[in-house]
């Protein structure tokens, strides 16, 4: 048989010329898997995405690893707010005059002693559950109005700080009921004196489908979950949303914060936020660094009294009919002044949040934990921004790299 009679020789090719004109289909399927620049599948999924998903993605994971690292911090700082709203029935401490905790170290050891470890992490959950959709809203939404304002106005300042307002505002609408819970677990105390003495002097209800939760001890919430259906239970949906408005008059934090770091990022590197350096050029860290810590010390020294105010309404339990609110309390009897249809709340609204507490305890109350806050608040807004501008270099860099290999594969077919 001869060679153009058979067709099993035609498969040998005699050189890559005739391989290449006899299967040309095979040629070019076939180049993609032998060449080194073949696409990854963080190239092939970033070449895909929009700039919306870049930032959701690396905001989400900038707030949960600033909330692991610093949930520590952010116990002590949320027990300092709040332990003003408290009333020591065992010690018999007023309202007003606070002892228990004082000062960052003294707080930490109070916390070690009663509790441990997990008493330091405790709200992780919540913080977990929320610094995700929290980062991953604010950052989307920060940039998409940033585009959109682009539209009305040239002036950089004024994009960037109503720009933040509106993804604060998203932000904190959408994740509020995951920062009540994270707070009332956080300011809840536990030791298990205290629980013995509560579990004697008001024993639990019967376990039956009817039956509202009732707190073991001032404010026992077992887990998230846990306390998502005690709140729920004993005080509805709104409870969920205490403290909504003093947090969304907070959004001048974000409105400091946000603006000063794109200024100062801009004057240190020449690059805004989420922008990454030119193809070879080194990251400036160093002034990504800066520029966080700056801007975070201005915004909290400038906007920490409304926090806490939103501590302290997020922190009181709303009221409940019938005898059993007042034991979940500690308190046997009638409600307090023999008034049992008024409402025992000791905090309603800002203004009379702010009075109250500026006549019982005086302005410095205000500041209080304000150092802590600092210890917190600044390394978490600068592992948030150093993972963020890290994750949107890796992002951008991918698909920068996947658009260049497709377009060397393009032109090399």
């Amino acid at each position: 048989m001869s060679l153009d009679e058979s067709p099993e020789p035609s498969r040998v090719p005699s050189s890559p010329d005739d391989a290449a004109a006899s299967y040309p289909r095979l040629a070019a399927d076939s180049t993609p898997m032998h060449q080194p620049g073949a696409l990854t599948p963080l190239q092939k999924w970033a070449v895909r995405a929009s700039d919306s998903q870049f930032n959701a993605i690396a905001g989400a994971i900038g707030g949960f690893t600033s909330g692991i690292v610093t949930c520590p911090l952010d116990v002590i700082k949320t027990k300092l707010q709040a332990q003003g709203a408290y009333k020591l029935v065992d010690s018999g401490r007023h309202v007003g005059h606070p002892k228990m905790y004082n000062g960052l170290m003294g707080t930490a050891r109070v916390i070690w002693r009663q509790e441990g470890i997990r008493g330091m992490y405790r709200g992780l959950g919540p913080i977990v559950l929320g610094y995700l959709p929290t980062w991953a809203v604010w950052f989307t939404v920060y940039n998409k109005s940033k585009v959109w304002m682009a539209q009305y106005s040239a002036n950089t300042h004024i994009i960037n700080f109503w720009s933040s307002i509106i993804a604060g505002a998203s932000s904190t609408i959408a994740t509020n009921p995951i920062w009540v819970i994270k707070t009332r677990l956080m300011s809840q105390s536990h030791s298990p004196a205290q629980d013995h003495h509560f579990h004697t002097m008001f024993p639990k209800p019967g376990n039956t489908p009817t039956a509202r939760p009732t707190l073991q001890a001032p404010w026992h919430y077992r887990s998230t979950i846990d306390a998502a259906r005690k709140m729920y239970t004993s005080e509805g949906l709104v409870s969920f949303y205490s403290g909504l408005t003093p947090a969304l008059l907070g959004l001048t934090h974000v409105a400091v914060q946000f603006p000063t770091y794109e200024f100062l990022k801009t004057t240190f590197t020449g690059q805004g936020m989420g922008e990454a350096p030119a193809h070879g050029e080194k990251a400036h860290w160093m002034g990504i660094l800066s520029a966080s810590i700056l801007s975070k010390i201005l915004a909290s020294s400038a906007t920490y009294p409304h926090e806490v105010i939103r501590t302290r309404l997020q922190t009181q339990r709303r009221p409940v009919a019938g005898e059993q609110y007042l034991q979940g309390l500690g308190i046997a009897g009638s409600a307090p002044n023999g008034a049992s249809g008024k409402d025992p709340r000791k905090y309603r609204g800002i203004v009379m949040t702010f009075q109250t507490i500026l006549r019982e305890e005086g302005w410095r109350a205000f500041y209080a934990g304000l150092g802590t806050n600092m210890m917190r608040a600044v390394p978490a807004a600068t592992v948030t921004m150093l993972t963020y501008e890290y994750v949107m270099r890796q992002l951008n860099g991918a698909k920068a790299d996947g658009k260049a290999a497709l377009e060397g594969r393009s032109e090399g077919v």
